[in-house]
């Protein structure tokens, strides 16, 4: 669809710019025909499992954290990319967000900085890291999933996503349900 709204474009484009009005009174006129336009023929393979963000990895990493808080935490965010989780903990009420740093079973963080926004428990996060991103490699299976989030809503929920790339360019907030049904997509 996105190829015939361009090649439409195109075509009124060209149309645009062909006149039958030479200023000498000629009457000959310029056909305006479609082009042939190939916006995109992506090329590559599909993602390998390898590199598809580490979703496994975000309950080790949550609970890696808690063992070295030695308590309980409050996210604002949880995110996996292929070799990384971060963690991005409330503190001080959720006025605060400090960033943890999980890889290859080893914590780091940096100091906390001002934040606001919703936030979820380790008892909050129930999604099928086996399926999660079954969806959206089934709907796209050319896209290049880059990040796997899951953060608080704001309102008490919280919200699984990905953050896809097209081969083509351009990219997507794509909502996923926990077992990884697509829900939304809009692009970003």
């Amino acid at each position: 669809m996105r190829s015939a709204a361009v090649a439409a474009v195109l075509v009124l484009s060209v149309g645009a710019g062909c006149s039958d009005d030479d200023g000498g009174g000629s009457t000959d006129t310029v056909a305006a025909t479609s082009p042939d336009v190939t916006i995109c023929d992506p090329s590559g393979e599909p993602q390998s499992d390898d590199e598809l963000p580490a979703v496994g990895a975000v309950a080790d990493a949550m609970a890696a954290l808690e063992q070295e808080l030695g308590a309980p935490a409050e996210y604002f965010e949880v995110n996996a990319t292929a070799r990384v989780v971060n963690l991005f903990v409330a503190l001080s009420d959720a006025t605060v967000a400090q960033p943890w740093v999980y890889v290859d079973g080893e914590l780091s963080s940096e100091d906390g900085q001002p934040a606001s926004g919703g936030t979820f428990g380790t008892d909050d996060v129930d999604f099928d890291s086996g399926t999660v991103l079954d969806g959206i490699r089934a709907e796209l299976p050319d896209a290049i999933v880059e990040t796997f989030y899951v953060h608080g809503d704001g309102q008490g929920n919280v919200r699984y996503g990905l953050l896809v790339s097209t081969q083509c360019g351009g990219g997507f907030d794509v909502i996923v349900g926990p077992d990884g049904s697509v829900l939304s997509v809009d692009p970003v």
